[in-house]
């Protein structure tokens, strides 16, 4: 009787995927969207994805999968949205959004929070996507912020850490080094492999740095709690290139876009694509609207530095954390 139960619900089972691949064949729209890793930035970059196809009306089977850090289940997962005839792929972050693209020659591809899509070979210009692959980038503005950080934290050396092998952080990189360069500014750096190993790069280096810089790096940004602790221990400023991820508290500056509005704006890519437009024809998207960007500024992390912020940047800031409270604008 057993073995017949199970036989019985093995065939169900069976019927369900059957019939959910048949939907799927039979024009129904399978979105796969894959991201690099689970961190707040990337969360909400996905979240505004799945609004903005629902604000359009898109119709879809959402395969939502997380490669946790690791370039080789970020391949996985693109193998798995082949098999399973996807009609369109999304890749937040670089090394997902890479994968995908090495995946895929015959559907569309859109990426996300890509720093350097033309560095990573997703385009080969800015101006247009390349044959199946098009979408947004996540670029920052890094000589403007670390002049910032100069002017309000005196900085003289800079401490920058990131991942050595994901292609946006090395881009990210030569852009933090021509700014300290061009400013004056010393520069020393670490560089990681996996999250885990984060708090003993930010313990390498505090003691040797005025403060330190963080770009759009997924690895740091996945662990950021564990180098905050350090820094605030030492009493040293932390810039944090995504404001996201720093709604939390610990970073005395962070400036950057909102990454919700960014996977809103790739929601809206997706579903042009969609509705029949080509992802060559799609320039690679940019968030240039204030309106689309953020400044916080911590003043208990600027006060535990024994930093005032000037009443203009105050001004200026959406996000205000005082007191263990965040307010916003």
């Amino acid at each position: 009787m057993k073995k017949c139960m199970a036989s019985v619900l093995c065939m169900v089972l069976m019927g369900f995927a059957s019939c959910e691949k048949k939907n799927a064949s039979n024009g129904q729209v399978r979105i796969g969207i894959a991201k690099f890793v689970q961190h707040e930035a990337l969360d909400a970059c996905e979240n505004g994805i799945l609004d903005a196809l629902a604000e359009r009306g898109v119709d879809a089977i959402i395969d939502l999968q997380n490669a946790n850090s690791d370039a080789n289940t970020s391949a996985q997962i693109a193998n798995k949205f082949k098999s399973d005839g996807v009609t369109l792929a999304v890749g937040i972050a670089t090394p997902t959004a890479i994968s995908l693209a090495n995946a895929f020659s015959d559907i569309p591809v859109v990426f996300s929070a890509v720093t350097d899509p033309v560095g990573a070979r997703l385009v080969s210009t800015l101006a247009n996507g390349e044959g199946n692959v098009t979408g947004l980038s996540d670029a920052i503005p890094t000589s403007d912020h670390i002049a910032l950080f100069r002017e309000l934290a005196g900085i003289k050396t800079l401490g920058y850490i990131y991942t050595s092998s994901e292609a946006n952080s090395i881009s990210a990189f030569a852009l933090v080094e021509e700014a300290c360069r061009a400013q004056g500014i010393a520069l020393v750096t670490q560089t990681i492999s996996t999250s885990a190993e984060l708090r003993q790069a930010a313990e390498a280096i505090v003691n040797r740095v005025d403060g330190i810089y963080l770009t759009t790096d997924n690895t740091v940004f996945s662990a950021l709690a564990a180098l905050i602790q350090v820094f605030t221990a030492a009493k040293k400023p932390v810039f944090s290139g995504d404001v996201t991820a720093a709604l939390n508290g610990g970073c005395m500056v962070a400036s950057g876009f909102n990454y919700y509005k960014a996977g809103l704006a790739t929601g809206y890519i997706i579903a042009d694509i969609l509705a029949g437009k080509r992802p060559q024809d799609i320039p690679v998207k940019f968030l240039t609207e204030p309106s689309e960007s953020d400044l916080l500024i911590d003043l208990d992390a600027a006060k535990n530095c024994g930093i005032t912020i000037p009443e203009q940047y105050l001004s200026m800031a959406n996000y205000i954390f005082e007191e263990g409270k965040l307010t916003s604008k």
